[in-house]
């Protein structure tokens, strides 16, 4: 069986033995497709069956979450975590609590994960989880019992040694602080490494918060000096608005670059001035409203219900809302428009054929396990952070965030150049960069 055989073989078993979970099989095939010349030159990995096993969750979690709102009505969800892959360290990775979280997609970000933790150099393995759970309109109450009951089930499975989860859509402070002091409380240690994106004030990390988009726009900003340019002077576009896109805009406002529009799930905005990042906050970190409230506060700037985001021009686009937010025709708008550079704050969010538009035009573009590994690079220093008892600077953290993301675009660079004579390709470079540290760990480790 040849390279191409056997990666095809492994892609049918991953659609055999887990049906109908469409965006795992996306994941699955953007990785696997790119591995032909990694296998070709490493014989030794499709031999001793590597693809099979890095296919395959090692461990995957499906439990009940019962909880008793505030009208003490009982509540059911469903609770997942799929540990992927330990070769590298841990298992790490977000908890989503949204309603669309099903077992296919957690699996999906579990196998992005692995590829993109190993592309920081750190040692930290793979690993995803959620609800179907939706915290838009409960109260606090109501967040805290569900993530009690949560974790009741889930702390078996944790520790700093085993697995690390942390934040995600749905899951910041607020739902960290609940579920680490039910852990505590059940185990009656204070592992501090136990989840990260914590508050600073009891073992969390500075730049913690900021760190994915921040992360992302530290990715396009090498991606773009390959051509010699730069933010500064550029129109910018955010999708989303949490904070993936609030941070991702805070830098390029840093950077001299001008972020004109973002959006939410209810339309999108346009503020030719610069979207001003202190309404934006306050809005969605404070009141927790909708969007088009801040055109309601600032009569220069426009919502629209109607359409895209990256309908706006631009010189460069961050897709920072979820997964598969972007597609065909999108691409080819922000292509026709004369796009330079598109940076995956979120994971996945462009279809296989948006990034198809965009690598057939040229267009810089960072997958997600490359562009967007800024947050758990940071998760991954405040478990250090946390092992040592010690707390470093914002200024300090932020250094090592930009050093790690400069060293994952370089790596990816240089893969891509070894192994495929295209230094611009940086899914084919994230994804073969990833693959081989892993794979050399598996190799050592034995059939496990």
């Amino acid at each position: 069986m040849n390279v191409n055989e056997h990666i095809e073989a492994v892609y049918a078993e991953v659609c055999r033995r887990n049906p109908g979970e469409v965006e795992f099989h996306q994941a699955a095939t953007e990785v696997l497709e790119s591995l032909g010349p990694a296998l070709e030159r490493h014989p030794e990995y499709a031999e001793t069956g590597i693809l099979e096993r890095l296919v395959e969750p090692e461990r995957q979690l499906l439990f009940r979450v019962p909880w008793v709102d505030d009208q003490g009505a009982v509540r059911v969800n469903r609770g997942f975590r799929v540990e992927f892959n330990s070769a590298l360290g841990p298992y790490k990775g977000g908890l989503r609590f949204h309603p669309s979280v099903n077992l296919g997609i957690v699996k999906f970000l579990g196998f992005e994960q692995i590829f993109k933790n190993a592309l920081t150099g750190m040692a930290i393995g793979g690993g995803k989880g959620g609800a179907d759970f939706d915290p838009k309109g409960r109260s606090d109450g109501e967040i805290m019992r569900f993530c009690q009951s949560f974790m009741t089930e889930l702390y078996r499975h944790l520790g700093e040694h085993t697995d690390v989860p942390a934040g995600d859509i749905g899951v910041g402070g607020r739902e960290i602080g609940y579920l680490f002091g039910q852990y505590k409380r059940i185990t009656n240690r204070y592992e501090s490494g136990v989840l990260t994106g914590k508050p600073v004030g009891w073992g969390g990390s500075h730049v913690r918060t900021e760190a994915t988009g921040y992360g992302a726009v530290y990715f396009a900003e090498e991606m773009l000096a390959t051509r010699g340019a730069a933010f500064d002077g550029r129109r910018v576009v955010v999708s989303g608005s949490g904070n993936v896109a609030v941070y991702a805009a805070e830098k390029v406002h840093a950077l001299g670059g001008r972020v004109v529009a973002c959006s939410d799930s209810s339309g999108y905005l346009v503020d030719e001035d610069g979207i001003d990042l202190d309404l934006l906050k306050d809005i969605k970190e404070v009141r927790r409203a909708r969007i088009s409230a801040y055109a309601e506060a600032k009569p220069t700037a426009r919502f629209s219900a109607r359409g895209t985001v990256y309908d706006v021009p631009c010189d460069i686009a961050l897709p920072c809302a979820t997964q598969n937010e972007l597609g065909t025709d999108d691409a080819v708008a922000l292509v026709k428009h004369g796009v330079l550079a598109v940076a995956e704050g979120a994971n996945m969010p462009c279809t296989p054929e948006a990034v198809k538009v965009f690598r057939e035009a040229g267009v810089l573009f960072g997958p997600g396990k490359a562009a967007n590994a800024g947050g758990v690079a940071t998760s991954a220093l405040e478990m250090q952070q946390n092992a040592a008892r010690d707390s470093w600077s914002f200024e300090q953290t932020e250094a090592r965030l930009a050093a790690v993301m400069r060293g994952v675009h370089a790596e990816c660079r240089a893969t891509a150049e070894s192994y495929g004579g295209r230094p611009d390709d940086y899914v084919l470079g994230a994804n073969v960069a990833g693959f081989l540290r892993v794979a050399e760990a598996m190799a050592a480790q034995g059939v496990i």
